[in-house]
């Protein structure tokens, strides 16, 4: 297995004492499986595309942040017009006597969303961040420490786990339904009744939807179905029927249908890619 890339603070910081660098990525190509020598907050703007982190496939859009360890490895597939900001910071450079562990998510709470009103105040500091960050001067890099302090409490006080949509603000329209559609993949979504519910306009949502990530909802939630499905047949010994009812397939037959059309794979070939052979002693491998 080839060994993945791992990329250099001094290839993205411009000094040694600089503790925080903004690597902006308007239009994020595929990337290949790749490690840091420093840290990074991952946050999306626009567009689509499947963010595979320490192994697991994440569908990613407007609004996903990712906390990310110079131990974990990521990479990017699938994209489609993903507009992103790497915000790469080292701990180690700080000098404010803050506990940063309070500031941001544990390891194992490394994927998040971000409301709406929350990416337009880190969009403001992260362009003051870019602009400070750039420079070498003493003033300017404690400056970057203190933006970025700030942007750290801005994404706390606004982000939320899809898991937990009852911490949604009111009135987010697009939070709201991101929520609803994260929170039970394993169960039919209903557009219509779910703008009932919310007293919203079914046209105005899809438009914003499509706008927001370039896709429709109906394609959005087969996607999420299809990580969930990846991750369940990497990781569990679910028979396949199983996976598909807790990806929200009623029928087998048509999971596998579904996964083999969009992955090119059966759902037991996908499986079969992460079974590592029993080392071989003697003769030949077995056709």
């Amino acid at each position: 297995m080839t060994a993945p890339l791992r990329l250099a603070k001094a290839d993205y910081l411009p000094s040694e004492q600089m503790p925080v660098a903004v690597a902006e990525r308007t239009s994020q190509p595929s990337f290949p499986p790749h490690v840091h020598e420093f840290n990074e907050i991952v946050l999306v703007w626009r567009g689509n595309g499947l963010h595979v982190m320490n192994d697991r496939p994440w569908l990613v859009t407007c609004g996903d942040i990712f906390y990310i360890s110079a131990s974990d490895c990521h990479s990017y597939e699938s994209v489609n017009e993903l507009a992103l900001d790497n915000i790469i910071y080292c701990p180690e450079r700080f000098q404010l006597s803050l506990d940063w562990q309070q500031l941001l998510p544990p390891a194992d709470s490394s994927a998040w969303r971000l409301t709406t009103r929350g990416m337009a105040l880190a969009r403001g500091v992260i362009q003051q961040l870019e602009q400070e960050s750039r420079k070498s001067d003493v003033l300017s890099r404690q400056l970057t420490e203190a933006l970025f302090l700030q942007l750290a409490l801005v994404l706390k006080r606004h982000r939320y786990a899809s898991d937990r949509a009852w911490q949604m603000p009111e009135g987010e329209q697009l939070d709201l339904l991101m929520a609803a559609i994260q929170g039970q993949i394993a169960l039919p979504f209903d557009l219509a009744t779910f703008c009932a519910q919310h007293q919203l306009s079914e046209r105005a949502l899809k438009q914003l939807f499509r706008q927001q990530t370039g896709m429709t909802v109906g394609h959005y939630l087969r996607q999420l179905q299809l990580c969930q499905a990846k991750h369940l047949l990497r990781t569990s010994e679910c028979l396949i029927g199983e996976v598909a009812a807790r990806c929200g397939f009623d029928d087998s037959n048509y999971f596998s249908v579904v996964f083999t059309r969009e992955t090119g794979m059966t759902p037991s070939g996908w499986r079969q890619r992460f079974v590592r052979s029993p080392q071989l002693h003697t003769g030949s491998e077995k056709a």
